[in-house]
């Protein structure tokens, strides 16, 4: 079952598909949401009001949606890559086109791990080699 946002504003409604979310952007007292499809809103809200919007109306958030940082928020679904030293999170749009965000190290880097404890099964400070490794011992 698809699940949906309901962002509303004294002056306007918008409905979104949570799937087409590729990720919320925080410009002072704005929130720039852009969708998988290229589409991008401009809200009059801060990112702040748009996670309670999120936390109130969509159970199990963060296994779709995470903040990343003080000024993002991103659909896991659509990440692609994690660059460290260079400070960026690399997003694949639906038209295929890579969107990219430079996000400071730190958040990136609990991202990082957060994504491979969900996904691998590693906690931090193990390498994929050594839960390989740890993986053939038991067979």
């Amino acid at each position: 079952m698809d699940k949906y946002l309901m962002i509303k504003t004294r002056d306007e409604m918008l409905r979104i598909n949570i799937e087409h979310i590729l990720y919320f952007e925080a410009d002072r007292n704005y929130t720039k949401l852009l969708l998988a499809e290229g589409i991008q809103f401009t809200f009059a809200v801060n990112i702040g009001k748009i996670e309670e919007m999120l936390t109130a109306q969509i159970s199990n958030l963060n296994t779709i949606l995470i903040r990343v940082g003080k000024s993002h928020i991103v659909n896991k679904k659509h990440i692609l890559q994690i660059n460290l030293p260079k400070q960026k999170l690399l997003l694949l749009a639906n038209e295929g086109k890579p969107r990219e965000l430079i996000v400071p190290k730190d958040p990136l880097r609990a991202l990082k791990d957060s994504l491979e404890t969900e996904v691998l099964g590693i906690t931090k400070g193990t390498s994929v080699k050594e839960s390989e490794n740890d993986e053939n011992k038991d067979r």
